[in-house]
């Protein structure tokens, strides 16, 4: 029990960004000697053969004499891929037809399913 209170004293600030199957914490939290420091917590929702489920977490400690060079960074890498991709987002998740326009739209999208010609039969 202790040591879940210590756990909680040092929690400052806390937002959470649910995106889909992920979510994405973030937590500023207070070093021993009274300083702060971030917190960025990815948690997964996993599957098991069984059905039942758990959460695969990955965290990222980020301290404040590294906060401006991965701000930049990571403006610069956003930009990147925006400029380059555009902010849609590309996947079979998002797009019905995402492997059709991978492989040859124009014929897949052509022909319909209610095309049916006896002879290819």
């Amino acid at each position: 029990m202790r040591e879940k209170e210590l756990h909680e004293a040092d929690e400052i600030h806390s937002k959470a960004l649910r995106a889909g199957r992920r979510t994405y914490f973030f937590d500023v939290r207070s070093t021993k000697a009274g300083d702060y420091y971030l917190t960025i917590t990815e948690s997964k929702k996993q599957t098991n053969a069984d059905g039942t489920f758990f959460f695969k977490k990955h965290k990222m400690y980020l301290y404040k004499e590294d906060f401006d060079g991965f701000k930049d960074l990571l403006n610069e890498m956003t930009d990147f891929v925006i400029a380059e991709k555009g902010s849609e987002v590309i996947s079979e998740i998002h797009q019905p037809d995402f492997y059709a326009a991978k492989e040859g739209a124009a014929e897949f999208q052509s022909k319909k399913y209610t095309d049916v010609d006896f002879d290819e039969i």
